[in-house]
């Protein structure tokens, strides 16, 4: 790798890596959903999504059923864009076919370059310690092993303070973490571990597993102290657009978290559903939620809001 790599990230978390590490003048291209730091916005777009993303979480959840059924990507890699940019390093993902491009798009895209032969690395986040493993892998491919190594311990920190002085709270409230609305799907991978960290008991999904499907008498069944809805990619405003389908469930209204006021809608695409570093912030909205009496990072409005 040469000292003044020319990168391509195609995942906004591995974008924010790259930053983070220091080597964000390095960046000359992105996927269509890397947009932090607000500087990488102006980089040109390498990847493009192939399914119309209006509608309700239904209509989306369908479209992208439909193309997984027939061995297609959810994504497109321009690969004539990749050959105009000569990168040296590509970084991409094999963790979720609908949440980045994946690694056969990018290698068949990478076929088809025929001036450059960049190195490709590819990120498989499945629970926090691969995380801090990718932030890791990413540094060694930038040739900087040492901020890697910085990064991580300074994130650990962090997550580590937290969990202490949750810790000291008596009361754990039972949480049901919605990563997706219709159909109902709750949050796995590294989500538990952030609500255990934050002084929560997690009740769906489970550390190092992909998110599961949920069903609505389950959850109404177990009746969590706390409702957290932060569906994969979208914003607080788009997320709170499919709030009534939830109101109309039977049952909604006689949930404690209902009745008691403590049903929060969060910012699941800059925050809970990316794999870098910005899941300490995650941590700390939970943290906020869950025991507003110790915890104060100043998140609400902007990374979460009570409905």
């Amino acid at each position: 790798m040469s000292a003044s790599p020319r990168i391509v990230s195609l995942i906004a978390s591995s974008t924010e890596i790259v930053c983070r590490l220091g080597f964000g003048s390095h960046l000359v291209g992105r996927s269509h959903e890397c947009d932090y730091p607000e500087y990488v916005r102006s980089l040109p777009v390498c990847t493009e999504v192939k399914f119309r993303t209006d509608g309700t979480s239904y209509d989306i959840d369908q479209r992208v059923k439909a193309i997984l059924q027939e061995s297609l990507s959810v994504y497109r890699v321009k690969a004539e864009v990749l050959n105009a940019l000569r990168p040296d390093l590509i970084i991409t993902q094999t963790q979720c076919e609908v949440c980045a491009v994946s690694l056969k798009d990018v290698e068949e895209a990478v076929c088809q370059l025929v001036d450059t032969r960049p190195e490709i690395i590819s990120l498989e986040p499945n629970d926090l310690n691969d995380v801090w493993a990718d932030i890791r892998k990413v540094a060694a491919a930038v040739g900087a092993p040492e901020r890697g190594e910085a990064l991580v311990a300074e994130l650990q920190e962090r997550i580590q303070a937290i969990d202490s002085q949750a810790k000291v709270n008596t009361w754990r409230p039972t949480v049901a973490c919605i990563e997706w609305v219709d159909p109902l799907m709750a949050a796995g991978n590294w989500i538990p571990e952030l609500v255990d960290a934050a002084g929560g008991i997690n009740l769906f999904g489970e550390k190092g597993k992909h998110s599961p499907w949920l069903s609505w008498d389950h959850l109404v069944e177990l009746d969590p102290d706390i409702v957290l809805i932060f569906p994969c990619g979208y914003t607080i405003e788009r997320a709170l657009q499919d709030l009534p389908i939830l109101k109309q469930k039977p049952g909604w209204h006689q949930l404690q978290a209902v009745r008691n006021g403590r049903v929060f809608v969060c910012d699941g695409n800059q925050y809970f559903n990316r794999p870098g570093p910005r899941l300490v912030e995650s941590l700390e909205i939970l943290a906020e939620i869950f025991h507003p009496d110790r915890f104060h990072f100043g998140h609400e409005g902007s990374g979460w809001v009570r409905v």
